[in-house]
């Protein structure tokens, strides 16, 4: 059974901390903008466990994924196998991070923009540059260079023919998007574009104009390094 949101006599609470620390209490008299993400984790944890209370088992967590982008790209299930926490908080923890990620995407004052190679690269490198197999994700624009959304559209080896193009733009068509920033991982941490990379680009680049989508450029992301296809004129000349 891999359910451990059961309690023990030696569980520690929320409420065994002193009042001042309990982060509800924190929350409700300072704001949740001046809790940790321990904290706020903790909130939802609601228990720890025997020898850690709800706050360090959320700071575990934390250490273990490498931060809040680490819990958003763990599976359910490698989230679930953390002691102290089990399928209920496992699932809570998955989905306040989605709603967090979906609301900066939602409102249109918070969505980043993208202004240069730079830009989007921040976007993706952290959570893909961990990634042990290959990606294609697609950064959806509007007019103004904000981002829409962010698709995953492939997963496994990526090349020019296993590549349908057509698929890149499926839901930039549909959320109506100006321009599309394409990227994908390199797992070896060596960013730099193969020849399969440079064909895609070059397909991508000409569906474009025949979809009046612009394709801004092409991210190949690796280990603390990325590479611009279009500063390095690659696939669109």
């Amino acid at each position: 059974m891999n359910e451990r949101d059961t309690l023990t006599p030696n569980t520690y609470r929320i409420t065994d901390l002193a009042e001042s620390e309990r982060p509800r209490e924190r929350l409700a008299h300072l704001g949740a903008a001046s809790l940790s993400n321990a904290e706020l984790l903790a909130i939802l944890l609601r228990t720890g466990v025997p020898g850690e209370n709800a706050v360090q088992v959320g700071q575990r967590l934390l250490q273990v994924f490498g931060g809040l982008a680490g819990l958003h790209r763990a599976s359910l299930v490698e989230v679930c196998d953390q002691h102290g926490v089990g399928p209920a908080k496992a699932a809570q923890i998955k989905a306040a991070i989605e709603l967090g990620n979906r609301l900066r995407l939602e409102s249109p004052d918070e969505r980043p923009s993208v202004h240069s190679p730079a830009d989007a690269a921040a976007l993706v490198q952290y959570e893909m540059s961990a990634l042990e197999q290959e990606e294609l994700r697609v950064i959806l624009l509007d007019i103004r260079n904000r981002v829409l959304h962010i698709e995953t559209v492939y997963r496994g080896s990526i090349n020019s023919s296993q590549v349908r193009v057509g698929e890149l733009f499926k839901a930039a068509i549909r959320r109506n998007a100006a321009a599309i920033i394409v990227c994908h991982n390199h797992p070896s941490g060596d960013p730099t574009p193969s020849p399969d990379d440079v064909a895609v680009t070059r397909a991508i680049v000409q569906a474009g104009k025949l979809l009046d989508v612009d394709l801004l450029d092409h991210l190949v992301i690796g280990q603390g390094r990325y590479v611009s296809l279009k500063d390095r004129g690659l696939g669109f000349g």
